[in-house]
């Protein structure tokens, strides 16, 4: 299989030495090389073409959301995977449109900087876990939100005032099972793992 070809964007060398000491031990992929501005990025794309570019978004010259988008212009085969420390919405959204495959934060594992990579190589777009779940949770806060029955309602409100099945139950008459059936509704409806991520969605859609 041919080797992935890899280029780095970013600004500070610690960064770079660490993600390339990480990409030196996947047989799969070949580092070519890193840039800290996006002037001497673009100089060497002129002759030289990545197959992955990980750049990062603060750059000293340039935003890297900008960047990505003149990337995108002129070399459209550069596939980008956005890498920074900002896990804000405006930032992924911003990066997604301008042209990038993935974005990944960089306290990413070996082993996830790899399936980004991966992915985005064979042409998927990846998002990191955290990048993934500001997106869906600005999403639902966006006026997404699911619709409630006024038995949801209710339980949504005591859920969030720390009340267990049992107490909940006690309060509105009905078995525990039946709690925690409609607990389990509002974990699927809202598209969320656990009541804290419920709570924080449905307080952000005022809720509760």
């Amino acid at each position: 299989m041919k080797k992935i070809k890899v280029f780095i964007v970013d600004d500070h060398y610690m960064v770079i030495e660490g993600i390339k000491s990480l990409l030196l031990s996947d047989p799969d992929i070949e580092f070519i090389g890193h840039a800290s501005t996006a002037i001497s990025c673009l100089s060497y794309l002129e002759h030289n073409e990545p197959d992955i570019l990980l750049l990062d978004i603060s750059l000293p010259d340039m935003s890297g959301i900008e960047l990505c988008l003149e990337i995108r212009k002129i070399y459209p085969t550069i596939r980008i995977i956005g890498l920074s420390t900002f896990n804000q919405h405006s930032f992924i959204e911003k990066m997604m449109e301008n042209g990038a495959m993935g974005y990944v934060l960089k306290n990413a594992t070996k082993q996830e900087l790899s399936l980004a990579i991966k992915n985005v190589f064979h042409g998927q777009k990846y998002l990191s876990y955290e990048a993934s779940l500001t997106l869906k949770e600005t999403h639902m806060a966006s006026g997404d939100a699911p619709l409630l029955t006024r038995r949801e309602k209710e339980i949504l409100e005591l859920i969030s005032e720390g009340m267990t099945n049992p107490e909940i139950a006690d309060k509105i008459f009905v078995s525990v099972s039946t709690v925690d059936t409609h607990r389990k509704n509002l974990l699927a409806k809202f598209k969320v793992k656990n009541t804290a991520s419920l709570i924080k969605i449905a307080a952000q859609n005022k809720l509760i």
